[in-house]
C-alpha cells in the first residue's frame, strides 16, 4: 500500500501504480499566487532582457554583454531565491521538494558534460521536462535555474551567456509544468517530445537574440540579403532580419540536434523517469493538504 493511501481516510483507494498527479489532478509542487506573481514579474523582466536591443538604438561590441551581464547575473540570483521563498511561503515547497530539487540539480548537471552542447546535443534539457511536468512549473522554474547554473560550474562553462542560458531553461521548467495535466500513456510521452522539440528551437531563437545585436558582420556569403541587426530601424526589420540570421545559422543545425537529443531521450527514458519521479512524489507525499482530502 503506498503512502497516499495510508494517509487518507476519505478518498478513493490507491491502486498499485496510481501515482500522486493522477490521484490529485494536479502537480506534486503546487504553485501558490505569490508563487505565480513572482515568477510573472520575472518573466517579464528576463523577456525585456533578451528583447531590449529591439526596441532602442545599439551599437556593436566586441564583448557583447561583458560588461552588464554580471550584473544580470547578480540580479537573477536574488530573484530565483525570491521564487523559492514565496513557494516555500506559499505551502508548495518544504524541505522535501527543495531535496528533490537538489538532487535533480545535481543530475542533470552530471548529465550535461555526457554532450556538451557539441552539435546541439543537450543532454540537461530532458530530465529538466520530464520533472517539471512531475513537480509543476513552479519546480520547473527554480529547477531549470539551478540545473544550469551548476551544470556551468561543472563544466566551465560561466559567462555572460549564463543568467540568459538559466533563464530560458527556467521557462522550458515552467512551461512543461503548465501542460495539460490529464493527458496520459502514450499520449503524454507524444506531447513532451512534441514540447521538446518546440523548445529546442526557442531555447536557439532566444539565445542567439542574446548575442546577435552586438555582433558586427553577421552577413553570410551564401545569403545576398542583409541579417545584421540595425540599430534604431522598425522593429518588424529587425525581427525579420533576425528570424533569417537563426534560420540561416542554428535551426538546421544546433538547433535541430537539440531537438533531436530530446525527442530520443524523453522517447527511450522519459516513460521509466516519469514512473520513478511520480512515485517519488507519492512516497514523499509534497502536498499533503490535498493528499489527505
Amino acid at each position: 500500500m503506498n503512502r497516499l493511501a495510508g494517509r487518507s481516510t476519505s478518498a478513493a483507494p490507491a491502486v498499485e501504480g496510481d501515482d500522486l498527479v493522477t490521484t490529485l489532478d494536479g502537480p506534486a509542487v503546487r504553485l501558490g499566487l505569490r508563487s505565480g506573481i513572482t515568477i510573472a514579474l520575472a518573466s517579464v523582466a528576463g523577456l525585456v532582457m533578451f528583447a531590449w536591443p529591439l526596441f532602442t538604438r545599439v551599437s556593436p561590441e566586441p564583448m557583447q554583454h561583458g560588461t552588464d551581464a554580471p550584473f544580470i547575473f547578480m540580479a537573477v540570483l536574488p530573484v530565483l531565491v525570491a521564487i523559492v521563498l514565496a513557494q516555500i511561503a506559499d505551502g508548495g515547497m518544504d524541505s522535501k521538494a527543495l531535496a528533490m530539487l537538489g538532487v535533480l540539480s545535481a543530475i542533470n548537471a552530471a548529465l550535461r558534460p555526457l554532450g556538451a552542447g557539441t552539435a546541439g546535443i543537450e543532454t540537461v534539457f530532458f530530465l529538466l521536462i520530464l520533472a517539471g511536468r512531475v513537480f509543476g512549473p513552479g519546480f520547473g522554474f527554480v529547477l531549470g535555474c539551478t540545473s544550469l547554473f551548476s551544470s556551468a560550474l561543472l563544466t566551465a562553462g560561466v559567462g555572460p551567456w549564463l543568467p540568459f542560458q538559466m533563464l530560458c531553461s527556467a521557462w522550458i521548467g515552467l512551461g512543461a509544468g503548465l501542460l495539460p495535466r490529464r493527458v496520459r500513456g502514450k499520449r503524454e510521452i507524444a506531447m513532451l517530445v512534441a514540447y521538446g522539440i518546440v523548445v529546442a528551437y526557442l531555447f536557439g531563437a532566444l539565445m542567439n537574440l542574446w548575442f546577435w545585436p552586438f555582433i558586427a558582420g553577421a552577413e553570410v556569403p551564401y545569403y545576398e540579403g542583409g541579417i545584421s541587426y540595425i540599430p534604431g530601424a522598425p522593429l518588424l526589420e529587425n525581427l525579420h532580419r533576425f528570424g533569417i540570421f537563426t534560420l540561416l545559422t542554428s535551426t538546421g543545425g544546433w538547433d535541430t540536434g537539440r531537438a533531436i537529443t530530446n525527442t530520443i531521450a524523453i522517447l527511450t527514458l522519459g516513460p521509466a523517469v516519469l514512473t520513478v519521479l511520480r512515485r517519488a512524489a507519492r512516497q514523499a507525499s509534497y502536498d499533503p493538504i490535498r493528499a489527505t482530502d
